[in-house]
Parts: structure tokens; C-alpha cells; sequence
């Protein structure tokens, strides 16, 4: 059975009306998130649990009691509205200081975007890209970036496909890629990877082989633009500290190799720890791993960021060659 969970764009409020949204503070972690991680708990850390699928509920007004249930649900979604849109009013999601690190443009998505074409973006990964962690479906990077995306282009047809399916890694996804990312035939495919692989003593030049050999696959399909994100920093990968890094390098050269994209997570949310003084508990959950709403906000805020650059550049006419990385955040 397919686990892909498309979001349509317009249709991101469509949220469950019983769904309870807690707007996360820098000092403090979200009862609902702690009781999420410490119930359904990674097994020695060593692979991470998938989520249940997000579901929809629709509420028929037909008698008093009804309409009053239908008020409460359009409340709720009034809710949902003001708390996304404002998560950052208390902690503002800041670009990572030191200047920018190259990453690489996004010609064909941007192109399509510009020419009012329809875009399909693939998030595909994990855990972190399936979204535990988040209090609720929409607070997920995927579900954030395809918000942040409908904002600033209202009239575009954009999807975003949410392949995240929890405790896998590249063996795993390598099984999946066909039906779930080259068959859907993305404009865009964001390949989160390496965490697991990490918190599992995997030879993390394995895990960059198989990484090269399937961005190769999407690449010979032609019209993908491709970015790689890296593990996040969290106390649980940093339990792991050489595995991690020589993940994160790896990944960097295969990005490098290949011409494609990478957004650095890692050293991201390690700017937000070491530069920008936030705890780690203000943007990871309690089982030391997964980030909480802050987080998936802030990584897909950054990363629209740098699709809505790339579109920028596309409209000023500015040349971008596919061998030329051009992005920050770092």
C-alpha cells in the first residue's frame, strides 16, 4: 500500500476539527508532544517510529446541536489559521549566522513556477519528513513549505507529496523510490536521509552510495531538480558524533558530485543551539530526536525561502548554471 499523503494547497486548512494545536515556546516542550514521544518511544534509538496517516473529519449541520458542533469546528480551524501563522511571534525563525553556504539552485521548479505551470514537489524521507513530533498533520515541513508556497503564490498549482514513512533509511527508500518519487514524476524531490542510518551504526559510506546511485536514477528520468537534507543535530545523533559528521560530509560531496542541491540541517539547527542561544528542547521533543512544531516550521521556512529565491532569479533573468550552487541558508 502506497504511503504517499498528498497536500493540496488549496485545501491546507482542511485540518481535523478535535485536532489540538499548541503554539511551542522557546523555554518549554508541548505536554501533547511528550506524551506523544514517550509513547510511542524509538526502540534504542536506533530507528524511528512511523505516524499514523493524517484524516480529515466533516461535520454535517442537519438540527441546533449539530450547527453548534459545525461553529466549533469552524472555530477550531480559525484556530489552526492564527496559531501557523504565528508560531514564530515569540521566537522568530532567524537565517543562520556567518554568512551563506552554497546550495544549489532550482532551474526546472522555479522555471515551472514562473510560466504558471503546475509543480509536483516530492518530500521524501523519513520520520522528521512524515512528521512526528508535530502536534498535528499541518505543522509537518511538508505541509509548512506547501503553505509557506500558497502564500506567496496564490494562484499556482502546486502539490506536495508527503513520502515520509518513519525508521527508514536509504535501503529502505532505495526499495520505494520507483513507485513513490521517479513514478509521480516530481518537479522537485527534497530527500531527507542519513539520520537513521547514523543512529543505527550503518557505514555511512553505504549510505552515500546508495544516496548517488538514486538521485542518478531520478536524474536519468530528466526535469527533477534535487536537494538533499542531512540528519539533524539532536542530543541523539550527537550521542553519535563521528558517525554523524562524516554522514554530514558525505552528503555534502555526494550534493557536489551529483549538482544537486543540499539544505544543511545539521549545522542549521546547530546554529540555532550555538549562535542563536535557543535550547535544544525549544525546537526538539523529548525523546532527544525529533523536532517539535518549532522546528518543522523553521526548517521549512528557510527552505521556502531559498525555492522562492530561485524563482526570483528565474524572473530577473539572471543565468543560473545547474553546476553552480547559489543557495544559503548557511
Amino acid at each position: 500500500m502506497s504511503s504517499l499523503r498528498p497536500f493540496c494547497l488549496t485545501a491546507w486548512l482542511a485540518v481535523p476539527a478535535a485536532a489540538v494545536l499548541l503554539l511551542l515556546s522557546p523555554a518549554s516542550q508541548s505536554h501533547a508532544q511528550t506524551q506523544a514521544a514517550q509513547a510511542t518511544p524509538a526502540p534504542q534509538q536506533s530507528a524511528d517510529p512511523a505516524p499514523a496517516s493524517p484524516s480529515q473529519t466533516t461535520v454535517a449541520a442537519t438540527s441546533p446541536d449539530q450547527r453548534g458542533i459545525t461553529a466549533r469546528a469552524i472555530d477550531k480551524v480559525k484556530q489552526v489559521a492564527k496559531s501557523a501563522g504565528g508560531i514564530f511571534s515569540r521566537v522568530p525563525c532567524l537565517s543562520p549566522k556567518g554568512g551563506s553556504k552554497a546550495m544549489g539552485s532550482l532551474p526546472h521548479v522555479a522555471g515551472k513556477l514562473v510560466a504558471g505551470q503546475p509543480v509536483v514537489i516530492v518530500a521524501f524521507g523519513s520520520s522528521s519528513t512524515a512528521g512526528f513530533g508535530a502536534s498535528s498533520p499541518e505543522f509537518n515541513y511538508p505541509n509548512r513549505l506547501a503553505a509557506q508556497l500558497h502564500r506567496h503564490y496564490p494562484t499556482a498549482d502546486i502539490t506536495v507529496v508527503n513520502a515520509g514513512v518513519g525508521g527508514e533509511d536509504a535501503p529502505e527508500m532505495m526499495k520505494r523510490l520507483q513507485k513513490e518519487v521517479i513514478d509521480v514524476h516530481p518537479d522537485l524531490v527534497i530527500w531527507q536521509v542519513g539520520t537513521n542510518a547514523v543512529l543505527r551504526n550503518l557505514d555511512p559510506g553505504e549510505t552515500a552510495k546508495l544516496v548517488e546511485d538514486g538521485i542518478a536514477r531520478i536524474q536519468a528520468t530528466g526535469g527533477t531538480d534535487i536537494v538533499l537534507v542531512d540528519p539533524q543535530y539532536s542530543p541523539a545523533v550527537n550521542q553519535r558524533a563521528e558517525s554523524a559528521g562524516k554522514m554530514v560530509k558525505l552528503l555534502g560531496k555526494v550534493a557536489e558530485l551529483r549538482h544537486v542541491g543540499i539544505f544543511p540541517r545539521f549545522e542549521v539547527m546547530r546554529d540555532w543551539h550555538e549562535k542563536q542561544s535557543l535550547p535544544v528542547e525549544s525546537f526538539v521533543i523529548a525523546d532527544g530526536l525529533h523536532m517539535n512544531d518549532w522546528g518543522y516550521a523553521c526548517f521549512a521556512q528557510l527552505l521556502g525561502d531559498d525555492i522562492i529565491r530561485s524563482v526570483g532569479q528565474i524572473k530577473l533573468g539572471v543565468n543560473v548554471p545547474a553546476d553552480v550552487r547559489t543557495y544559503r541558508p548557511m
